[in-house]
């Protein structure tokens, strides 16, 4: 276990290790991260292209509902404070909760790191139950066991391997270290490409759990990577030996200014992230599918702003570097600011392509657009949000806080799993209309907001 001997004996060679530079100008533990979190993403990603189509599709139909261990109970629960609940409502308030709480457990899982274990024991933990739920997953009578193993397990590592990548650059190299989290983000991106077209074309040609069954198998894949480049890793964030467990006047400031931007992006996350749970449904309703004799697979769509935010990032990085040429590039707010309303513009894509389209089909065309505008928002305040907490968060709560910027996360996607039990009750135009108004207020809340923050968050803390 990774205690004290970790950081006393053993902790300046590990950390000397993890930040020798090596590819790209980068410490070589970066890679070893990222590729990690790739194979990570790619059974996430991939599982969960496939979990609402799954469940509205057959898994809460007659016939394969009642063999859901424990089923009845949870859905008389769930029943119990939002009231009935059709098929298709149901589906989504599921996948809202479990999305939900794969984002509020990396808080509980960073706080442990930090106490006890640290974050590699932790990583290594949360790869081991997350591998063991993809298997779960493959049976419909271990499915809510599937989704809680999955829960905890992304507890114990979203938020520590995100604190590691931090770790590995000097407090002051915030450019770079932004520039990491990029090719991090870029790792996350290419799995969550690759998984849901393999998860998604197994599943309509041989059916669900073979699409189920091979993210298994690429979670350990990630945890075979993962100890493979274990000495290049921090054990934990590194901790000053005179710092306590008290936070400085200065230190609470940055800390309530950072939960406050964390609030900010809830806005646009609740608007993006409703691509992975009703736009499914609506793709497989309202989407022309069938191109040149072949069916597109619905989960297909959901790599497309993946694709986006890999292709777009050197010429993300381009407009950066030119725009810091001229003095003129947005800091780290008015970059979170840009993405909503970049995500706010996707939503639009689709009001107009409905609206165009009539009664007809929606060409293919317009969700491809609509997820590739996803794709660039998402290089614009995710990677950077995650670079911020990492770069001001004071380090006696670092990876506390990162836990808690997906605790952003864990609200937004229940807000997603409760707002897509009105899709049946609107029309698809006016449905996808209200969640460009979400993305905007997370606009709106930085114009108004983001230069008291950000000077906050460049204030020293002592």
């Amino acid at each position: 276990m990774e205690g004290k001997h970790d950081l006393i004996t053993t902790g300046e060679p590990v950390l000397a290790r993890a930040k020798e530079v090596s590819f790209l100008g980068h410490p070589k533990g970066l890679f070893y991260l990222a590729f990690t979190e790739a194979w990570e993403r790619f059974s996430y990603y991939g599982m969960t292209a496939l979990l609402a189509l799954y469940m509205v599709n057959q898994l809460l139909l007659p016939g394969h509902v009642e063999h859901i261990g424990g089923f009845s109970g949870f859905r008389a629960a769930v029943e119990s404070v939002v009231g009935p609940l059709s098929t298709q409502a149901l589906a989504s308030q599921i996948f809202g909760l479990y999305s939900g709480f794969v984002y509020f457990t990396p808080l509980l899982g960073g706080m442990i790191a930090d106490r006890w274990i640290g974050q590699r024991n932790a990583v290594v933990i949360g790869a081991l139950s997350m591998s063991a739920g993809h298997i779960a997953m493959t049976f419909d009578e271990s499915f809510l066991l599937a989704l809680l193993l999955l829960v905890i397990g992304s507890g114990f590592l979203k938020g520590n391997i995100s604190a590691q990548v931090g770790a590995l650059y000097p407090p002051e190299d915030e450019a770079r270290r932004t520039r990491g989290f990029v090719i991090f983000s870029t790792a996350i991106n290419i799995g969550a490409v690759i998984g849901p077209l393999l998860c998604g074309l197994l599943a309509q040609v041989y059916g669900w759990h073979y699409g189920f069954g091979i993210a298994a198998i690429f979670m350990l894949l990630g945890l075979a990577t993962y100890l493979y480049g274990y000495r290049y890793l921090p054990a934990r964030v590194e901790r000053r030996k005179f710092e306590g467990t008290r936070l400085t006047a200065g230190e609470r400031r940055i800390v309530y200014a950072l939960i406050a931007v964390m609030i900010i992006t809830i806005f646009q996350s609740t608007a993006f992230y409703q691509v992975f749970n009703v736009n499914p449904i609506w793709i497989q309703q309202h989407v022309a599918l069938d191109v040149g004799g072949f069916r597109i697979p619905v989960p297909w769509f959901q790599s497309i702003n993946s694709v986006s935010s890999v292709l777009c990032v050197p010429l993300v990085f381009w407009i950066w570097r030119c725009e810091g040429m001229r003095g003129r590039e947005p800091d780290d707010l008015a970059k979170i600011g840009i993405g909503a309303w970049i995500t706010a513009a996707s939503n639009l894509i689709l009001v107009a392509a409905i609206i165009a389209s009539g009664s007809a089909p929606v060409y293919p065309l317009w969700p491809f657009l609509y997820s590739t505008g996803l794709g660039i928002s998402f290089l614009y305040y995710w990677p950077t949000l995650l670079a911020l907490v990492s770069r001001a968060a004071p380090a006696k709560v670092n990876a506390t806080l990162m836990g808690l910027v997906f605790m952003s996360l864990f609200i937004s996607n229940n807000l997603i799993g409760w707002i897509g039990g009105f899709y049946e009750k609107m029309t698809p135009a006016q449905f996808w209309a209200m969640h460009a108004a979400i993305a905007a207020c997370g606009g709106l809340l930085v114009v108004l907001f983001g230069r008291r923050l950000s000077r906050t968050l460049h204030t020293p803390s002592a």
